[in-house]
């Protein structure tokens, strides 16, 4: 199996990278659709969140208004470490679990916003960034996933600097271009990783 750590800052399009390695053959592991999966109504993750956090992090039925926690867990560092020691637990267990059903010969994609904030790139093979500019993630993270500008900042203070995520970066696939300039890139990679396999 080759473990590859695909992150990158908030807006950077590392959901448009990691399609395209799926689509590829790679199989991947979305931090963030687990990390949803985890704290679904009735879960043990979420009535871990509700006692830290509080009952105003909940909907009316029940669901986890992630607008409301993310306010309050990224509004300081100890909240945002309190956070990541509850949700870090659940997301590794299941995370577990699916490299397990994947099997000895996949490519496995870890897509992790924040694989270097957890101390995770030791669990991969190789860390691979995909960049964007500060102002180019502010303007994607607002216009395309309909974040207020604070919500942003807030979010891209919680993660290392793009300077740190760039030197620690084993490959770096820009994203400021085209989508067919990115599809390049992944194709560079991806003949990287079948030759390594």
């Amino acid at each position: 199996m080759r473990r590859v750590g695909l992150t990158g800052g908030i807006g950077s399009g590392k959901s448009t990278v990691a399609s395209l390695l799926k689509e590829r053959g790679a199989t991947v592991i979305d931090a963030d659709a687990i990390a949803r999966q985890v704290v679904e109504p009735g879960s043990e993750t979420l009535a871990e969140l509700v006692a830290e956090f509080g009952h105003r992090i909940l909907r009316e039925d029940g669901s986890l208004n992630r607008g409301e926690l993310a306010a309050v867990a990224f509004a300081d560092r100890i909240a945002t470490e309190r956070l990541n020691e509850i949700m870090h637990p659940a997301i590794k267990a299941e995370t577990a679990r699916l490299l397990e059903a994947a099997g000895d010969a996949a490519i496995v994609i870890h897509d992790m916003p924040l694989l270097l904030e957890t101390g995770q790139q030791d669990l991969v093979d190789i860390v691979v960034v995909v960049d964007v500019p500060e102002d180019v993630q502010r303007e994607r993270a607002v216009g395309q996933r309909g974040l207020s500008l604070d919500d942003v900042e807030r979010r891209m203070a919680a993660q290392v600097m793009r300077s740190e995520r760039l030197a620690r970066a084993d490959v770096v696939i820009d994203n400021s271009g085209t989508r067919e300039n990115t599809a390049r890139q992944v194709d560079s990679l991806w003949e990287r990783l079948t030759q390594a396999s």
